[in-house]
């Protein structure tokens, strides 16, 4: 079954400002982020695996939002990329942790009339592999290559009835929603080995803590060393897209997997972080994996286990070490300098033996969700263009 095509334009809700990019130039800069106020939504909200990432944002007064209330999106909107990594689709979630939104510089968006379509089934049209290289071959070249509002308005998409929009959104979400809780179960599992590492290793309350002479606030048996003398940070790899092979092994690079190779360039279990772009964040990756020139990894654990890495990686908080003057990046002679306090052999292995188990069931679930994205992303292009009837 087939569908009409109707422009995205056609669409769009009987109100002022339903389609429109983000604010021009010198309206919105660093200089306007502020610590708390209304959040803007940039391309790092907008990640592969779910709908909208509702975290880690700036934020502009609310005066400011106000003042480019035409550039303002809202629970049930769809957002869009414009420059930077084209194809990059979002929408806002109706149970949304803030009431109102600002979209920056390089994202647009679209406010859908409810009486035509449904927005979750526009958000998953635009997640279709074919879609995403659909727009990527609209895409101006001259400097950075980006779309613009016209070629936005007049994107065609087939446009079943509502009510097989919904049927199809219904399906599409089922596998959303195992994802989601999935996700949920990991970041409890990895909770668990986080408040035990913050209880022994930072709160010091390890077991038989009582019985243990403190000196100028070190433990008997533990040591004060630079970050050097417990584990190595490398540069990760080259990697261009066009040399990569679809297979199982995660690519990663500074924000997390951005996707899967046939060949693996360390064995794991080891430790990711970002060396340049997105800075801060640090994982753990049980399995062999790659990772990117924009990534740090551990290339030698040397007096404690990858697990225990992880936490001790992220207590240090990575992002004060930015040496970039124009693109976040850390140093990491910096890092490798800092003074961190290392307990005794026998501690690191028993926290290792609690922990292990843990991210055991997290490695299994991660493994879980590879297989619903797969099923899903394989059933999308089908059910939106009307080839699987619902």
């Amino acid at each position: 079954m087939s569908w009409a095509a109707v422009k995205l334009e056609s669409i769009k809700a009987d109100v002022r400002f339903s389609l429109v990019g983000g604010p021009f130039g010198s309206e919105l800069t660093t200089k306007h982020y502020v610590e708390e106020g209304v959040p803007v939504i940039r391309g790092s909200n907008l990640l592969d695996d779910r709908c909208f990432h509702d975290q880690d944002f700036v934020f502009v007064r609310e005066e400011k939002a106000d003042q480019l209330f035409s550039n303002n999106a809202f629970p049930g909107d769809v957002v869009f990329t414009q420059r930077g990594t084209l194809g990059q689709v979002g929408i806002i979630p109706t149970n949304s942790t803030f009431p109102r939104y600002l979209i920056s510089q390089s994202q647009m968006k679209l406010t859908v009339n409810p009486a035509k379509a449904d927005p979750k089934f526009i958000y998953y049209y635009f997640r279709s592999p074919e879609t995403v290289q659909s727009i990527k071959n609209r895409a101006i070249t001259s400097g950075v290559p980006h779309i613009n509002l016209g070629i936005l308005r007049g994107f065609e998409i087939p446009l079943p009835p509502l009510a097989t929009q919904c049927s199809i959104v219904s399906t599409l979400s089922a596998y959303d929603d195992l994802i989601e809780n999935n996700r949920r179960r990991m970041a409890l599992l990895e909770k668990a080995a986080r408040l035990l590492y913050e209880e022994w290793f930072v709160r010091l309350r390890f077991p038989g803590y009582e019985h243990t002479v403190t000196s100028a606030v070190v433990p008997r048996g533990w040591e004060r060393v630079p970050l050097e003398y417990v584990l190595m940070l490398q540069r990760g790899f080259d990697l261009p897209i066009q040399d990569r092979v679809d297979g199982a092994v995660p690519i990663y690079g500074s924000t997390g997997i951005s996707g899967y190779h046939e060949k693996s360039k360390v064995e794991g279990p080891g430790i990711v972080t970002g060396r340049s772009g997105t800075l801060g964040e640090v994982h753990y990756v049980r399995g062999s994996f790659w990772p990117l020139n924009t990534a740090l990894w551990v290339k030698e654990f040397r007096r404690v286990t990858p697990i225990f890495a992880l936490f001790l990686l992220r207590s240090i908080d990575l992002k004060q070490f930015n040496g970039g003057a124009s693109v976040p990046t850390l140093d990491r002679k910096s890092i490798h300098k800092v003074e961190v306090l290392v307990p005794p052999p026998a501690l690191v292995t028993t926290f290792t033996e609690f922990a292990n188990p843990l991210f055991d069931q997290i490695a299994n679930l991660t493994s879980q969700n590879h297989s619903l994205k797969t099923a899903r992303d394989l059933l999308l292009p089908r059910l939106t263009s009307g080839e699987i009837p619902v």
